[in-house]
């Protein structure tokens, strides 16, 4: 990866640079060593150009909610390429007129869509690489759980957070190399998966891939996009919400169209569970940042404010004085919520539930895979038999007409929302309302996570706004991504896909 500008998330630890997760309470924090993706990516010679804006400890949906204040899109938003929205123009448009770049990675996107970097190491606990890279229209990878160290990153929710990257449209083979990089099994990471399951997963899409090769009749130009005659293509039926813009809506309809036409087979399949996921991602999301933000007191490391005697003699903790004043909105609303969850009298009905419901949406991916999920060993089966019978498996399931290799659907409801205007008078919206509506970014990224598998979002179109969003520009339009997800250990089926349709890049 030798000179290949690379940019880094403000949430993972770097020795040479601060690492501050956008917060004030990690202010001045400088690390004494590097997180293990950053080490391995240095070691591969990539060239880090700085550290990225991010929602503060990655919570958030739009990067609004950090101490160096929100990432503008820097994604063109005139159909001429360029105008304003678009590289340093954006900063001089109308403040109506600009958009949120999507979070929490918001700032990785924003780095690589502008052409600050061609790869950005970030992290996604529940779309937070895969919205911005829809907004900003850029490559938005996040492997499979396990498989990349989280080793020095800021931890957010331990079950759910995930090291991926960001590309630039053009840097497809970038974004590959670099996940061949980071696809280590790491000792001092206790959620790092074995090197046998990995090898196992990657077997089993091998000799699918191959399936799939000697089934194309049709030759592939030298130079051109691989055919994908033989391969199963899924559309959930529950990622298609009534809120989904008539823009999104089309471009997947295209994306669809052009698998047809180089020979894929499009099914209907149903996840039944996909309307449960947003609530109990954000029960389970916030219980365990509950937990992990509960080492930032302001005794051992990180910032502190020291409480005046006469606010003590009032009752004020220096606890919760350090932690009221350094963390910001946001942060502190999910520990409220986390910290509910957690307790006596709600941990049954909230938390409990929201595990329960995560194991039925696995199940439902694991029912459309044709591929099984190496991860979950049916009982009383050995490695050696389900090791000779898995292959077989899969083509009875495909020959049955009831499995599938990949799922497509819509990576976001819409195009970028715009970015709140403090000094709109006319917005009565309360902060909790604002708070709850951009929770709804991530009802069609979040359970893929909760699944733990690998997804990518591809920028394959543009959307426009509405006339009361930008009125007098009916040129204006913003990048649309469309995902790809693929069972636990699926990646090389996901780069097939990407290769695939990165000729249909806008």
């Amino acid at each position: 990866m030798a000179g290949i500008p690379l940019s880094i998330k403000h949430n993972f630890l770097t020795a040479d640079m601060p690492t501050t997760a956008s917060s004030r309470t990690l202010l001045n924090f400088h690390p004494h060593f590097d997180a293990t993706a950053v080490r391995l990516l240095r070691h591969a010679a990539a060239h880090v150009v700085g550290k990225t804006n991010c929602d503060e400890f990655g919570m958030g949906s739009a990067n609004v909610h950090s101490i160096y204040r929100p990432v503008i899109n820097p994604a063109s938003s005139s159909s001429g390429g360029g105008g304003e929205g678009g590289g340093a123009s954006s900063a001089r448009a109308p403040a109506k007129r600009q958009r949120v770049s999507g979070g929490s990675s918001g700032g990785s996107a924003a780095s690589v869509a502008s052409g600050s970097s061609a790869l950005s190491l970030a992290s996604d606990t529940g779309g937070s690489i895969r919205l911005p890279a829809s907004y900003c229209g850029v490559w938005g990878f996040k492997p499979s759980y396990g498989r990349v160290s989280r080793w020095g990153l800021i931890a957010y929710a331990d079950s759910l957070d995930t090291v991926g990257l960001l590309g630039a449209p053009e840097g497809l083979d970038h974004l590959i190399r670099a996940f061949e990089v980071l696809d280590k099994v790491d000792g001092r990471d206790p959620t790092a998966v074995s090197r046998a399951l990995r090898e196992r997963a990657d077997r089993l899409v091998q000799a699918r891939l191959e399936q799939i090769a000697a089934s194309t009749t049709t030759e592939t130009p030298e130079g051109g996009a691989p055919r994908l005659e033989g391969l199963i293509v899924g559309i959930p039926r529950e990622y298609f919400p009534a809120e989904l813009s008539r823009d999104v809506a089309d471009c997947v309809r295209r994306v669809v169209r052009r698998l047809r036409e180089k020979g894929a087979v499009v099914r209907s399949v149903s996840l039944p569970h996909t309307d449960r996921t947003l609530g109990a991602y954000y029960v389970l999301a916030s219980a365990e940042a509950a937990s992990n933000l509960a080492r930032y007191d302001g005794i051992r490391y990180g910032f502190r404010k020291d409480g005046k005697p006469e606010d003590i003699a009032n009752g004020e903790h220096p606890y919760a004085a350090t932690r009221s004043e350094g963390f910001g909105d946001e942060v502190q609303r999910r520990i409220l919520v986390g910290t509910y969850a957690l307790s006596a009298d709600a941990f049954d009905n909230y938390f409990l539930q929201a595990q329960k419901i995560r194991r039925l949406v696995q199940a439902d991916f694991d029912r459309v895979f044709a591929m099984p999920n190496v991860l979950r060993r049916p009982t009383g089966s050995s490695t050696e038999s389900m090791a000779s019978d898995n292959q077989a498996a899969i083509e009875n399931d495909i020959a049955n007409e009831e499995k599938v290799d990949i799922l497509i659907h819509p990576s976001a409801v819409g195009i970028a929302p715009l970015l709140p205007d403090p000094n709109d008078d006319n917005d009565s919206t309360p902060e909790e309302g604002r708070a709850a509506a951009s929770y709804v970014q991530d009802v069609l990224t979040v359970p893929a996570s909760l699944a733990g598998l690998p997804a990518l979002s591809m920028p394959l179109g543009h959307g426009r706004p509405t006339d009361v969003e930008e009125a007098g520009s009916p040129s204006s339009s913003w990048p649309i991504g469309v995902s790809a997800v693929a069972q636990w250990g699926g990646e090389a089926m996901l780069w097939r896909v990407a290769r695939a349709l990165a000729a249909e890049l806008p």
